[in-house]
This record gives C-alpha cells, sequence and structure tokens, in this order.
C-alpha cells in the first residue's frame, strides 16, 4: 500500500502541475464570410485568461478595427523585412495580402502559462501545428455555403470579384478540416462561442499536458 503521506504528496504535486501548466495555443480557422472574427471576439470577453495574438498583416485596416489590437497594420516592405529577420512562426499570403504571426510573443505567452488564440488561415494552422504540435486546431464552419454567399454579399467592403475569390478559396479550405482537432458551426454565434469555451476548457484540463 502507498503510504497516505506520499499519496498527499502526488497529489499536491499534480495539482500543483496542472496549476501551473504552460499555455494553451489555440488556432481558429474559417473561410472568410463565416464569422470568425465575431465568434473570437465574443469568446475573449466571456473567457478569462485567454488571450489574442495580434498578427502583423499588409492589408488595409477596416472600419471598427484598432491597429495593435486586431492587427499589426504595416507595409509590405515592413512585412518582409520582418519574414526575412525569421520573425514570424507562421506567414501567408491570403487574398492578395500578408499575413504573419511573432514568435517571439507566442513563446512568451505559452512560457507564462497564458492561453492564446490565433485566428489564422489553413495554411497558418498547418505551420502552427508544425511548430507547436500540442497546439489546439478548430476549424469554424458556416451552416451552409450559400449562408456563407450570402453572408459575403451583405459585406459592403467587398466587391463581386472578391467575393467570388473568396467563395473559391473556401471550397478549398473546406477539405482541410480533417487536419483540425475539432469543428464547429457558427450557425448562432452565442452557441458558437458555447462549443468553443467548452472545448478550451476541456483541453485546459488534459493529464497528457502535466508536466509539458
Amino acid at each position: 500500500m502507498v503510504p497516505q503521506q506520499t499519496k498527499r504528496d502526488e497529489i499536491d504535486r499534480t495539482v500543483s502541475a496542472l496549476r501551473s501548466r504552460r499555455g494553451l495555443v489555440v488556432v481558429v480557422s474559417a473561410p472568410s464570410g463565416t464569422g470568425k472574427t465575431t465568434v473570437c471576439e465574443s469568446l475573449l470577453a466571456e473567457m478569462p485568461g485567454l488571450r489574442r495574438s495580434v498578427s502583423l498583416t499588409t492589408r488595409s485596416q477596416r472600419e471598427g478595427e484598432e491597429g495593435g489590437r486586431h492587427y499589426h497594420f504595416v507595409s509590405r516592405e515592413k512585412f518582409l523585412a520582418e519574414r526575412s529577420r525569421g520573425r514570424f512562426v507562421e506567414w501567408a499570403e491570403v487574398h492578395g495580402h500578408l499575413y504573419g504571426t511573432p514568435r517571439d510573443f507566442l513563446e512568451r505567452q505559452i512560457e507564462a502559462g497564458h492561453d492564446t488564440i490565433l485566428v489564422i488561415d489553413v495554411q497558418g494552422a498547418r505551420a502552427i501545428r508544425e511548430a507547436f504540435p500540442e497546439a489546439v486546431l478548430i476549424f469554424l464552419l458556416p451552416p451552409s455555403l450559400a449562408e456563407l454567399q450570402g453572408r459575403l454579399k451583405m459585406r459592403s467592403s467587398d466587391s463581386s470579384e472578391d467575393i467570388r475569390i473568396r467563395l473559391r478559396n473556401a471550397r478549398a479550405e473546406f477539405n482541410c478540416y480533417r487536419a483540425y482537432d475539432y469543428l464547429v458551426v457558427n450557425d448562432n454565434v452565442a452557441d458558437a462561442v458555447s462549443d468553443l469555451k467548452a472545448i478550451i476548457t476541456a483541453e485546459r484540463c488534459r493529464a497528457r499536458r502535466l508536466g509539458r
């Protein structure tokens, strides 16, 4: 039999390890128009301890976006210079614009035990999984392709050509969902946020993360 004191010590060590675990890397990907920004903004507001990874991008700032909060908006020249210095853990060109995730910020968050969410495309998700095998990958789906098309048409910021390109890319991105750990349908924002919260809560408690 295991002495009672030894068993108590083991329990205490396990609880301590759980509380001092490394931070989670949570990736959320979705085709343009699926509503990932709205869902993730609500998730961040509702889930304590979850932080945002702010990417660099060369695209124009949209109405309602804040530089340094949603993205770091930079010139293409600046982005390419940062890439050449090896600053990005992942980068991709999407719809003609460059996006990149700073490696140093993400590593600091993980070591400090802060759970960090990245809203990136399927190319970026693949790179994150290679760099951080323990990352949690979640793919957000629209209720249907027809619904996605309707949502894109309602966005005044997108031209007809933009919509055509985004729908074409969406079909290609759907084929990548099997590389993800979880699938969530955004039919209703509140329900989608609830599903994401449940996934992250469960991942925080996984026994295999102890001692990592």
